[in-house]
């Protein structure tokens, strides 16, 4: 009997040994174009040379290849009428297009473990198919290739049913040549897509799984008889950086063989009008691949950098034949005197990581949220983008090139998975610490891939396509070998590659610990401490933070301690904030609301939550409050005031000098405007400290607080803000507050009590006072407002868990562990009397605050003084008992009428602040209503609080209510509609119900937010350390006063 076998031959996408088949050799992105004014444009429209095969598709969704149909050969029509077959879109995800689910992963393959295996029968397969016309006489004059940007995750391609070629490696662009395959008139186009590949194995990115045809598709028309197909444009600066050369290699071949032709290099202005230089080389056509090096010399050159990001025309032409044309920049990168440089100076690197996400269309980047990305990033002060991880849309480079960042280009490469494998066969694993696991498990899970030979081509391929592509781009300061792939012989491999072809550029790997090949440390979510270690060392190269201050959720909190430790030491160049947006996908529940989805809402498994919404911008990339404190943190002025109203400058930009800058001065007095000007701000070259002196004189302040601001912002509008944009801006109290500043006058009016069954009741002229004697819960009621405290104060040390709190390194399972969120209170006694000549009632409420089970405790006082109109609050509380290292805050919640929807506040403001979270807010009079102090958070959380508050009210729309003032010290408020538990229980923001009435939460203290999520937790002076405490308020009847511009 013949034996069979099945398959019965081994797949490309199952086989190690299959990359490519039938590719053209990786080239810098470009597109021909007819002549040198149609190429400047830069607008594919222009050229007559491309085709764009983006659009609709007809496509077919199988479970797996083998369940495909197959591809018929010499195919003349499209599958239109089969119910089998459908349209989508192209560039697209399937999954999103109503094809399959989306699964999200962190770290681990959403497969069995088999490398280079992956599942024949649980592997989606789509297959597209379109037609595109050819006009008569097009395949004898030109090179007829097919490019598509990106597929992920791997695709064979057929013309006229006949197969094309094979490719891998989603996010790196496949090229053909399929002048043999086509015919004039009416071609087709067949593309069978599969979702796992060998390459799935080092293509496991934190982010979504998604497939498809996801970037766009072209068919690009190269001259046959002669025709770039490459080229290489390297910026050299000379020593005193004033002059340059553009060194460019030229790669040109033909089929007219022998024919003499005349290569041209013209060098434009930013324009696109001036000659800067020129240069001609005569060629020999030749049908293999030839080299011409041909210079440009530059004097007085304009320099690229993310402050100045200045770009000249390259245009490449041969005679008669088609037109290229490249921006380019200036620049000199390297690592010296153990530190980065660019054009001879040490730069900072006040950057994010960006994956590519849009929350309707996954790795489908729509060209609108690109651009919105960049000049968001822009106008919060930050310089540096790592396309983490994988070359993005080719788009990204152009914006970033013209409006300035320093980009770290990643290459398509991860394979974290291994490490869950490591993980889990350690032994003694539940004593060791994180770090030390992943010292342990690092080191072993190389051998999958990143030390195994075997695999040397494949990690080769991501280097290349990476560098070929995008080796002529301005903002690419720094190659990077992936990401958390560990390390091996295989990165070394592409480390020499690299640098074999483009040594212009350093090279950035973090899992190459030791930097034995790259050219810096590149280190992810150290401590402070350890980062003061690796100063210490004084290492001949420098730390980049690749990966800092993880930004999820509700933080990320101690933002200004790492750019504290940039700005002091030299060698700490900065970093990229992980990350720069949420990855929600965008889709609607049951009842037709809509929502952004993460981990596990579309049912798959394994999955890993709500890890996906990790960013500085909400999913519909609006900025949350965390990258507000970013960029007021790394803002390019630093302030100093001192005495005799003078001021300390300081120039934080790398090249830019402040005279595109307009300062500002503004004072303020208990919240309220007094005076302000215009400032004729010094030029302070970058890096140098210039001062000034305010034109103020103490004699114009009265007893109030006095803070004085300055704000600098654009003088002139530039590509990615209008004049006027704030860039910078500091403040400071001039002048504290006196003691009683913020207090009304003390109601002198009669109060009397009574006792009435398990309550006392406190009446005056105006106020009615109930206080229960088994909670000692308070009623406050007034004449003309009516009701204005339900109940409360509610002494609680428990707040809705953030992302960070449940992290790794967050407080929330130590507070849990010790059942925080389960304190109740206990009242032991109450005792009054009048005092003050009956003008008041002082009432003291012993109290223990508890959870069950255990023996600690809070034993309070809770002693009020009831006036006509007001209340003081004095609070003290001494510890019992085996308790809790810290608590989430410290203080009393009060529950409000429903219709006191109105907050008006002197504090901080106007935005959500913590302790270690409050750089962007400034000191003033805030008013909001009740739903804008709360930040919706796409996984419900704490949120919503003010730090720094003197006093606050909570008001109905007609001006009634309850203010209340911080008597010892400013202190923290927060006012919701949202209960804890609903907040604490809530997976989506669509589970949130409104409470009936208005939660009012005022705390002494408030534990800061940290980045424990993955990363620090809470510094230690921004922790809550639980001990015996005491504060005082008052609460303060609102009565609408006459004057209604009156601030009191």
């Amino acid at each position: 009997m013949t034996r069979s076998i099945f398959p019965p031959i081994q797949p490309d996408w199952n086989n190690l040994g299959v990359i490519h088949r039938n590719t053209l050799p990786p080239r810098s992105h470009f597109f021909p174009f007819n002549d040198q004014k149609s190429a400047l444009t830069y607008d594919l429209k222009s050229s007559e040379f491309v085709q764009s095969l983006s659009g609709v598709w007809r496509f077919y969704h199988a479970p797996n290849p083998f369940s495909a149909p197959d591809i018929p050969k010499g195919a003349t029509s499209l599958n239109t009428k089969s119910r089998e077959w459908s349209n989508i879109t192209v560039p697209g995800m399937w999954q999103l297009q109503g094809f399959g689910s989306p699964q999200y992963t962190n770290i681990v393959y959403p497969f069995p473990v088999d490398p280079p295996n992956v599942p024949f029968d649980k592997n989606e397969t789509g297959i597209y198919q379109r037609d595109f016309h050819l006009n008569k006489g097009i395949k004898d004059r030109f090179q007829c290739r097919l490019r598509f940007e990106g597929v992920d995750s791997s695709f064979h391609a057929w013309i006229n049913g006949k197969q094309v070629g094979y490719s891998q490696g989603s996010r790196n662009p496949s090229e053909f040549d399929i002048s043999e395959f086509v015919v004039s008139g009416r071609n087709f186009i067949t593309v069978k897509v599969y979702q796992f590949c060998d390459a799935s194995y080092i293509e496991d990115q934190d982010q979504w799984w998604l497939s498809g045809i996801f970037r766009d598709v072209y068919l690009v028309m190269f001259d046959k008889t002669c025709r770039v197909d490459d080229f290489f444009a390297k910026t050299e600066l000379d020593e005193s950086f004033q002059n340059a050369t553009l060194d460019t290699t030229v790669t040109t071949s033909g089929s007219d063989i022998g024919a003499k032709k005349m290569l041209k290099l013209h060098l434009l202005d930013s324009e696109g009008k001036a000659t800067i230089g020129e240069a001609f080389e005569g060629i020999t056509v030749n049908s293999s691949e030839t080299k011409s090096r041909m210079c440009i010399n530059v004097p007085n050159v304009r320099k690229w950098t993310a402050e100045t990001p200045y770009l000249y025309h390259l245009v490449i032409s041969v005679d008669g034949h088609q037109t290229v044309a490249h921006r380019i920049g200036f620049k000199k990168v390297e690592v010296k005197d153990g530190v980065l440089q660019v054009n001879g100076r040490a730069i900072t690197l006040l950057g994010v990581n960006r994956h590519e996400h849009d929350p309707r269309g996954g790795r489908t980047v729509a060209v609108d949220l690109m651009e919105s990305d960049i000049i968001l990033m822009k106008q919060h002060n930050i310089n540096a983008l790592r396309l983490s991880h994988q070359p993005n849309d080719t788009r990204i480079y152009d914006l970033c090139d013209y409006h300035g960042l320093y980009v770290m280009d990643e290459a398509d490469l991860e394979c974290h998975g291994f490490d869950s494998i490591e993980m889990l066969a350690l032994e003694r694993a539940e004593k060791m610490s994180f770090e030390e696991k992943k010292a342990v498990a690092y080191n072993k899970a190389g051998r999958w891939t990143s030390d195994n030979p075997d695999w040397r081509e494949a990690y080769l391929d991501r280097a290349k396509q990476m560098v070929h592509r995008d080796k002529n781009r301005a903002c690419v300061f720094m190659w990077s070998l992936g990401n958390e792939s560990f390390y091996g012989q295989n990165h070394a491999a592409m480390y020499d590659w690299i640098k074999d072809l483009d040594s212009s550029r350093p090279i950035h790997y973090e899992g190459d610990m030791e930097a034995k090949t790259a050219d810096v440390f590149g280190w992810m979510y150290p401590t402070l401490e350890r980062m003061e270690g690796f100063v210490k060392k004084e290492s001949d190269k420098p730390l980049i933070l690749c990966e800092y201050a993880h930004a999820m959720g509700n933080g990320p909190g101690g933002l200004q301690e790492y750019m504290d430790m940039f700005t002091a030491h030299r060698q700490l160049q900065g970093g990229f904030v992980w990350e720069w947006a949420n990855h929600g996908l965008l889709v609607e529940n049951e009842n037709g609301q809509s929502y952004y989805a993460y981990g596990g809402d579309f049912g798959d498994v394994p999955n890993d939550g709500n890890f996906v919404m990790d960013g500085l911008l909400h999913s519909n990339h609006t900025p949350t409050p965390g990258l507000l404190e970013y960029k007021k943190v790394i803002q390019p002025v630093a302030v100093e005031f001192i005495e005799g109203f003078r001021v300390k400058i300081t120039n934080r930009y790398d090249w830019q000098m402040t005279d595109h800058l307009a300062c500002v001065w503004a004072a303020k007095e208990s919240g309220r405007l007094i005076s302000e000007g215009g400032l004729s701000s010094p030029v302070v070259e970058p890096g140098n400290t210039a001062e000034i002196k305010l034109p103020l004189h103490r004699n114009e302040f009265g007893k109030g607080e006095v803070v004085i601001a300055l704000r600098f912002h654009l003088k002139h509008d530039v590509t990615w803000a209008k004049a006027g944009h704030i860039v910078a801006w500091a403040e400071t109290v001039l002048q504290p507050a006196d003691p009683g500043e913020f207090e009304g006058v003390s109601p002198q009016g009669i109060v009397k009590v009574h006792q009435r069954g398990q309550s006392i009741i406190i009446t005056g002229g105006k106020s009615r006072y109930e206080v229960s004697l088994l909670t000692g819960s308070l009623n406050w009621s007034s004449t003309p407002s009516g009701t204005l405290i339900d109940s409360g104060p509610v002494l609680d040390f428990y707040r809705p868990s953030t992302d960070n709190d449940r992290g790794s390194n967050g407080d929330d399972d130590h507070w849990r562990e010790y059942l925080l969120h389960m304190t109740m209170a206990t009242v032991r006694k109450v005792e009054w009397k009048l005092i003050d000549s009956e003008t008041a009632l002082c009432c003291k409420v012993h109290t223990r605050v508890a959870p069950p089970v255990y023996d600690w405790g809070v034993s309070a006082i809770i002693e009020y003084t009831f006036r006509d109109g007001a209340v003081d609050l004095k609070v003290t509380g001494k510890l019992e008992g085996n308790h809790p290292k810290t608590f989430a805050r410290c203080g009393l919640t009060f529950m409000l009428r429903p219709e006191f929807d109105n907050v008006r506040w002197y504090g901080l403001g106007p935005g959500e602040s913590y302790k270690d979270k409050k750089q962007a807010n400034s000191l003033g009079i805030w008013e909001e209503p009740v739903d804008q102090l709360f930040t919706d958070y796409e996984f419900p959380q704490e949120s919503g609080n003010r730090t720094g508050t003197r006093w606050v009210e909570v008001k109905c729309a007609e001006d009634y209510g309850v203010k209340v003032i911080f008597k010892d010290k400013p202190g923290d408020f927060a006012v919701s509609h949202y209960t804890s538990e609903t907040l604490q229980q809530a997976k989506h923001p669509y589970e949130l119900k409104k409470s009936a009435e208005t939660i009012f939460r005022v705390d002494c203290d408030h534990h800061g937010l940290g980045s424990g999520s993955c990363g620090p937790g809470v510094l230690p002076q921004y922790q809550l350390l639980a001990k015996d405490f005491e504060f005082r308020l008052r609460l303060e009847d609102i009565v609408p006063p006459l004057d209604a511009s009156s601030d009191s």
